[in-house]
């Protein structure tokens, strides 16, 4: 048995090949077209370059496994979440799709709150009013594009409408669906009240499955574009961040993630809807049918290293990957960087500060700090940034029982170590972190059978290669050192403010 996941990014779509046993057989990747930004945070894509893309990456993963169509017994799909695309009654696309990094929505965000009120409105979806939103974006074009609106006819999210494209079915899945607004997370519903408030027809909605639950087939068009066998049975899948966690075995209460990308992910894993009031965290419906999942966000985490590294160089080129030679430099400096502290609010920030406006800051220089000083700064203030999920984690009541890194910080061996000392908690690296389009298969084997439930299946496939443990006198250093990271804030907040007035 070969299972697909399909993984609709940003920058590409992933196909992904899996057998029976969890080992990856081939995966390919094709590019999409950049994003399009006629103004300072608009991001806009063409939903037909996501087809396209997925189709040449379906047809490259099965050559690479030496596999026909007909050898996948299902199709599981991930992506990029919140975006906004909108069909007409011809079932073609409106208008290029908002993506989830546009934040033109700012007015939408403000007057919406204001009209539901904004405690009501995260009882009602656990979580705020936020420009990335979908239901903000579709907003934005009924007020300043009427007329395109009038067409619409149905709407759905990024990886729905390339299903969409292969099989005829509009489905979504209540994992992806959290971040459209439009949900009543704690009940895994369309929110009626919402769609009230918006004015909006729940006709225009896909329908809900949860993530590991068939909800189409490949038609005879889709697997004329694809190469897969027309009837292949294919599952809701999830957004891209409960597909990512469900790939590195996040899936019981209690186990957490966190995944330093460009941005940088606190993912944990509930047996309820546990709700932030501030709306400080994401409350989201999990890829595993009756679990939720809590979710903080550093917006620069990884952009913090790579702001550095392209701007200020990487050091000697001497043929090592440019991070390896920044993390030696580092590593020759002791941890907490001699009291150099880094705040990583490069484009605003989101956990705990919901502030756009928020600035980063290199603070306590001396000039006997060197470039080493800087980079581990820069790592320490990352795991720092990430450390106030696990504060309001704390305060919530969720459980932290195991943490497992992902991303570029789990490649480091470094940063792995940083982040062991700020969390104070053992670290696990998992042996194949492939990403949110091996999650997608592995809900897809959920719904072919393989697997009895997402338990049973990451309890097969995943597996830990290592563990990291803190070191007890440094982990008393770096929570010395959190402390005053969190006096930062405040400070910088007053001075961007003065210095703007």
């Amino acid at each position: 048995m070969y299972l697909l996941g399909i993984d609709v990014g940003t920058g590409g779509t992933r196909a992904l090949i899996l057998d029976e046993r969890g080992r990856v057989a081939a995966s390919a990747t094709e590019e999409h077209e950049a994003f399009a930004s006629a103004q300072i945070g608009w991001a806009e894509q063409n939903p037909e370059d996501w087809w396209r893309a997925c189709s040449l990456a379906i047809r490259k993963a099965l050559a690479g496994a030496g596999l026909s169509g007909g050898s996948i017994a299902c199709v599981g799909f991930s992506g990029q979440m919140h975006g906004a695309v909108m069909l007409d009654k011809g079932d073609q696309v409106v208008r290029p799709a908002l993506i989830w990094c546009d934040v033109r929505t700012a007015e939408e965000c403000a007057e919406f709150t204001l009209k539901v009120g904004a405690d009501r409105l995260i009882r009602l979806t656990c979580n705020p009013a936020l420009p990335n939103f979908t239901l903000t974006k579709f907003l934005w074009v009924r007020r300043h594009e009427p007329g395109q609106w009038k067409r619409v006819r149905s709407v759905m999210l990024p990886k729905d409408y390339v299903r969409f494209r292969l099989t005829g079915e509009r489905a979504t899945d209540v994992a992806d669906a959290s971040g459209t607004l439009l949900l009543d997370v704690a009940g895994r519903r369309w929110s009626r009240e919402i769609l009230q408030a918006a004015e909006i027809e729940e006709s225009l909605l896909p329908g809900l499955f949860e993530s590991p639950e068939i909800c189409g087939q490949v038609s005879p068009a889709g697997a004329s574009a694809s190469g897969l066998k027309t009837g292949t049975p294919v599952v809701a899948g999830a957004g891209d961040q409960a597909a990512g966690a469900t790939g590195m075995g996040i899936v019981a209460p209690g186990a957490v993630s966190v995944t330093i990308g460009t941005s940088g992910v606190v993912f944990a894993a509930t047996g309820k809807p546990s709700l932030d009031p501030e709306g400080r965290l994401h409350t989201f419906c999990h890829a595993v049918p009756g679990r939720w999942h809590v979710m903080g966000v550093t917006q620069a985490a990884g952009l913090s290293l790579r702001w550095f590294r392209d701007h200020f160089g990487a050091g000697s080129d001497d043929g090592r990957d440019p991070y390896d030679r920044l993390a030696e430099e580092a590593s020759a400096v002791p941890a907490g960087s001699d009291g150099l502290l880094w705040a990583p609010y490069l484009m605003g920030e989101r956990t705990p500060h919901l502030d756009p406006h928020a600035r980063g800051a290199l603070i306590g220089l001396t000039a006997s700090h060197t470039r080493g000083h800087v980079i581990r700064a820069i790592l320490e203030g990352v795991a720092y940034s990430l450390k106030d999920s696990f504060t309001l984690f704390s305060e919530m009541g969720v459980p932290v029982h195991s943490i497992r890194l992902g991303g570029g910080g789990a490649r480091s061996a470094l940063w792995r170590q940083i982040q062991a000392d700020v969390y104070n908690h053992e670290v696990e690296i998992v042996e194949a972190e492939e990403g949110a389009a091996y999650g997608a298969a592995i809900l897809a084997g959920v719904g072919a059978g393989r697997w009895k439930s997402v338990d049973d299946a990451c309890s097969d496939v995943v597996r830990v290669a290592r563990r990291v443990a803190p070191q007890p006198a440094v982990a008393v250093r770096m929570n010395a050192g959190y402390e005053a990271y969190r006096r930062m804030y405040g400070a910088i907040s007053s001075v961007i403010k003065s210095g703007s007035q």
